[in-house]
C-alpha cells in the first residue's frame, strides 16, 4: 500500500486534531507537496540542524515534529537565516516538514498522558478539561503506591533522557507524594489550578524564578504542591515513541523512525 503527503497529513489529523490546537499555536504542514510519496518519517521534538540533517540522512520523505518551525511570524526564509537553511534543506532533499504541538499536547496518548502513563500515574485525568471527553491540558492522578518526593524524582531521572539541567525539585526529600499532577512542556500557566493545588506535587517544564517562587511560599500559608521542574524537551520527547506506533498502525508498510538527539538546549552545568 503507497501513501501520499495528504494520505499521512490526513491521518496525522486524524491523531492529533488541529481543532485541539490551542488559537495561538501553528500546527500542521509547513513544506511539502500533498502528491508526494511517502515511505518513511522521521519523528523529533524540534526541527534543529541535527535533527533536520539525521532526517535526511535516513531518507525521510516526511519530518514529523513537535514544535512548529514557524511558530513565531518570520519575514524571511533566505537560507543565512537557520530557518531558510533549514527550510531549504529539506526541500532540497524533498523531505516534507509537519508539526503536531498543542493539539499533540491535549490528546488521550498525547504528549501529557504519555508522561503521567510511564510515571505510574493511575487514570490520569485532563488538569484543564477540553472539549472532547478525555482530551486537555496537563494530567493529574494517584500514584499506585504512595512514595516520597526524592524517590519520584529519582525516579523521573531514570525515566527522563540525561539533560544538563537534570531535575530540579522545590519541596522537602521526604515529602509524601500520592497525588501527581504533571504537565509536559511549560506549564507554569496551570501553578494555580484547583487540580494543581490540591496535588502532592507538580511536574512541569521551564518553571521561572518568581512564579516558582510565589508558588512555593503560597503553599507555605495554604497548602500546596511540591514543584518538579524538567527538561522542556526530555518531558516531550516519551511521547514519539507512542505517536510512532500510532503511525506505523495507520500507514502499513512506512517505516517511522524516532530521533534520539538531544535537542535540550543546554549543553552542560557548572557547580562549586
Amino acid at each position: 500500500m503507497s501513501f501520499s503527503l495528504n494520505d499521512v497529513t490526513r491521518v496525522a489529523h486524524d491523531l492529533w486534531p488541529l481543532s485541539g490546537a490551542s488559537g495561538w499555536d501553528a500546527p500542521g504542514l509547513v513544506t511539502g507537496r500533498s502528491t508526494d510519496p511517502i515511505s518513511a518519517i522521521h519523528l523529533a521534538v524540534d526541527a534543529v540542524s541535527d535533527t533536520v540533517d539525521e532526517a535526511i540522512a535516513v531518507g525521510a520523505d516526511l519530518m514529523l515534529v513537535h514544535h512548529p518551525l514557524l511558530l513565531r511570524g518570520v519575514v524571511t526564509v533566505a537560507e543565512d537565516t537557520y530557518k531558510g537553511a533549514l527550510l531549504a534543506r529539506l526541500i532540497r532533499s524533498g523531505c516534507a516538514l509537519l508539526a503536531a504541538h498543542t493539539n499533540a499536547d491535549v490528546v488521550v496518548d498525547g504528549v501529557s498522558d504519555v508522561f503521567a502513563t510511564r510515571l505510574g500515574v493511575l487514570d490520569p485525568q485532563p488538569i484543564e478539561a477540553g472539549t472532547d471527553p478525555g482530551t486537555g491540558i496537563g494530567r493529574v492522578g494517584r500514584l499506585a503506591e504512595p512514595t516520597t518526593l526524592g524517590v519520584l524524582a529519582r525516579r523521573l531521572a531514570v525515566l527522563l533522557p540525561a539533560t544538563a539541567s537534570g531535575v530540579r525539585v522545590a519541596g522537602d526529600y521526604g515529602d509524601a507524594i500520592t497525588t501527581v499532577a504533571l504537565c509536559g512542556g511549560a506549564g507554569d500557566s496551570l501553578l494555580r489550578h484547583p487540580a494543581v493545588l490540591a496535588a502532592d506535587v507538580y511536574i512541569t517544564s521551564d518553571l521561572r524564578h518568581h512564579p516558582a517562587s510565589e508558588a512555593r511560599e503560597q503553599a507555605g500559608v495554604a497548602g500546596g504542591p511540591a514543584l518538579v521542574d524538567v527538561s522542556h524537551w526530555a518531558s516531550e520527547w516519551l511521547w514519539l515513541d507512542t505517536a510512532a506506533a500510532q503511525l506505523r498502525a495507520a500507514l502499513p508498510g512506512v517505516t517511522v523512525t524516532v530521533s534520539e538527539i538531544r535537542t535540550d538546549p543546554w549543553d552542560f552545568v557548572v557547580t562549586q
